[in-house]
């Protein structure tokens, strides 16, 4: 801070006192006076707060952007968990816009960022000049994924400097979740492939690379999701005619394991890391935001982790739906895995940015530097948004269990009294479903909160995968948030279940 300030005098002609005064203002990240105003506005929710936006702007989207526009709930302002829309009313983030948003809309502590740019601290950077906060956060990012608190220095530096197996200490700074899902499919891919000519001749070279995908019910590839990339896509079901080739040619090919099904782990791992093939690596989620909410069982997980570690097949976590949603910030750590990758995003920045990382072993560390990178992957103000939500984080972990595990505990008390609509709850507090019979009940379930400006999706679109109502509340909802959603629920469901009764 001594040099920012210095920089900031001869830079930003800012006087030592205003420079020092920025350096050193205190922020307080949630105050009383806010959260109290957040409840406060829950009785106006779907209710006209402002004046309508009358001019629409209908941007130049594609078609299919277009047709799932809906710009009356685009936002204007917001304050937490509730979102002010351009047609003037008020709207719940029941799902924490599209799971990013783990603080809510104007989070008071993000005003670290705000001083830090008035003190000069740049954004843009390149990767052979990260700066102070990115390299930071990259050691913070170290201490935290291997459960360190932060006066153990000394075990910090000592797994940086580790070589051994699956220790998580090393990290690329990317922009998007599907880039750092890539980068990890890229280093399995490398000890099958040369990534360029100067490359030693790879551990696995001539045999088929053979990846484990989360299966849909139907034993396809349709319930995972690692992103849009092109081998992302491939893994689920997308590009069809491309991966046929692909895989008739020896060059690659998928397997989907059964949700929590060991036997079928198992019996496709003995099919397949053998000659011609190699298991080339096991890619999943711990809760399946894209595929119901449907949570992978911790006896399943640690079954396969033990036989993929026992042959040499490593394993990418991908965290991106669940980091910063629970009090260890990594999902992992509560089930007691030890993966060789961990793909993380959207939680961390909290919506200021877009910045994902994935963090990986010594072992795993097979690119170059053009391997995998990005221009703006390394952002000092986006690495300062993850140190922030961090912060907030690792101080309120009994808070966030707390709401999430009460958040569960209502949804599972709601679904109890409609059994007839619904099947059971899914996920993992504060990321989780209502899994529905129908989806025309579903449907009309989610239309019926989203007329009432509680944001929540309706997933019925997939191969045999549950009807479901998709929720992921942010990290600072209260139990006044919580039983308000709730409230809605229920009304939307005796509404549903007397409609029912009454057509036979």
């Amino acid at each position: 801070m001594n040099a920012v300030i210095s920089a900031a005098i001869s830079l930003m002609d800012l006087d030592k006192e205003e420079a020092e005064r920025l350096a050193s203002e205190e922020i307080e990240f949630l105050p009383d006076s806010y959260v109290s105003k957040m409840d406060g506005l829950l009785g106006n929710i779907g209710k006209p707060f402002v004046s309508e936006l009358k001019k629409a702007l209908s941007g130049a989207p594609t078609d299919a952007f277009k047709n799932a526009s809906n710009t009356k709930a685009s936002p204007i302002g917001g304050l937490g968990y509730v979102r002010l829309g351009e047609d003037g009313r008020l709207y719940l983030a029941a799902k924490s816009e599209h799971y990013h948003t783990p603080l809510g809309h104007n989070f008071p502590g993000y005003k670290l960022i705000d001083l830090a740019r008035a003190l000069g601290i740049t954004n843009a950077s390149h990767n052979n000049t990260r700066g102070y906060i990115t390299r930071l956060l990259e050691r913070e990012l170290v201490r935290t994924i291997n459960g360190l608190r932060p006066e153990e220095t000394d075990g910090l530096e000592a797994i940086l400097a580790s070589r051994e197996s699956h220790v998580l200490n090393r990290v690329i700074n990317l922009e998007t979740g599907s880039l750092a899902c890539e980068a990890g499919i890229k280093m399995m891919l490398a000890r099958f492939y040369r990534l360029d000519s100067t490359f030693p001749q790879p551990k696995y070279e001539g045999r088929t690379p053979v990846f484990f995908v989360m299966a849909d019910h139907d034993g396809g590839t349709k319930a995972n999701y690692h992103g849009t990339t092109i081998f992302a896509q491939l893994m689920r079901d997308m590009w069809p005619g491309l991966y046929e080739k692909l895989e008739e040619a020896g060059v690659l090919k998928v397997c989907p394991v059964r949700i929590n099904d060991w036997d079928d782990f198992r019996e496709k791992f003995e099919r397949y890391n053998k000659p011609p093939y190699k298991v080339a690596g096991f890619l999943h989620e711990i809760i399946l935001m894209n595929y119901g909410g449907i949570k992978l069982e911790r006896d399943y997980l640690h079954k396969a982790y033990a036989l993929c570690h026992d042959n040499d097949i490593p394993i990418l976590c991908d965290e991106i739906q669940s980091c910063m949603w629970y009090p260890t910030i990594y999902l992992f750590r509560e089930y007691g895995l030890n993966p060789d990758f961990v793909v993380i995003g959207k939680g961390f920045p909290g919506g200021q940015y877009p910045a994902s990382r994935i963090i990986t072993t010594a072992e795993m560390d097979t690119l170059n530097q053009f391997g995998a990178l990005v221009t703006n992957g390394q952002e000092e103000l986006a690495a300062l948004a993850y140190l922030i939500t961090m912060k907030f984080t690792e101080e309120n972990e009994s808070f966030i269990r707390e709401m999430g595990e009460y958040y569960e505990d209502k949804l599972r008390e709601l679904a109890s009294r409609y059994p007839t609509l619904i099947e059971r709850t899914e996920g993992l507090g504060h990321l989780s479903t209502l899994l529905f019979y129908e989806a025309q009940t579903v449907s009309r379930f989610t239309g019926m909160l989203n007329h009432a400006c509680i944001d929540i999706s309706a997933q019925t679109y997939k191969a045999s995968c549950p009807p479901a109502a998709l929720t992921k509340p942010p990290i600072i909802a209260t139990k006044e948030m919580i039983d308000y959603v709730v409230k809605i629920m229920d009304d939307a469901l005796q509404t549903i279940g007397a409609k029912e009764l009454e057509l036979g």
